[in-house]
């Protein structure tokens, strides 16, 4: 269904892929792309990926929307889990794709119920392991 301020449509597949990460924890990470009008599925990390795996999915030169299942555990030694929504955005893509990426965000993060922290990053260091710790605790 298309939006009529962005025009972007949602696949389904985005909706069936995050509820499958946040329910039955079958992957790590999604990263989504905007492909013509439409927000799609570019890559679905495992269960057993790594952060510096996720890292290194995101494009150098091109924006992306992700989503992150994050384990960690707190200072009452409890195991948690926050799914971070990550609007990647980086100072070298085009300035059009970054337009069409920003206004297209917010409509594209309320299709995915359940998210609990966002990131905007325009360079990886903007998300880092420290910086995702810190947001989650």
């Amino acid at each position: 269904m298309a939006n009529a301020a962005s025009g972007m449509a949602v696949e389904d597949e985005c909706k069936f892929r995050f509820l499958e990460l946040k329910a039955k924890r079958i992957y790590r990470y999604i990263v989504f792309k905007i492909d013509g009008q439409q927000v799609v599925v570019e890559k679905l990390g495992g269960a057993g990926d790594s952060y510096d795996d996720f890292m290194a999915s995101l494009p150098a030169d091109e924006c992306r929307y992700a989503v992150y299942d994050f384990d960690f555990t707190t200072d009452e030694n409890c195991q948690k889990s926050k799914i971070f929504f990550i609007a990647w955005s980086p100072d070298s893509s085009k300035v059009r794709m970054k337009m069409v990426y920003a206004s297209s965000k917010d409509r594209f993060k309320r299709e995915l119920d359940g998210i609990q922290v966002e990131l905007q990053a325009t360079d990886p260091s903007e998300m880092s392991l420290d910086i995702v710790k810190a947001r989650a605790i």
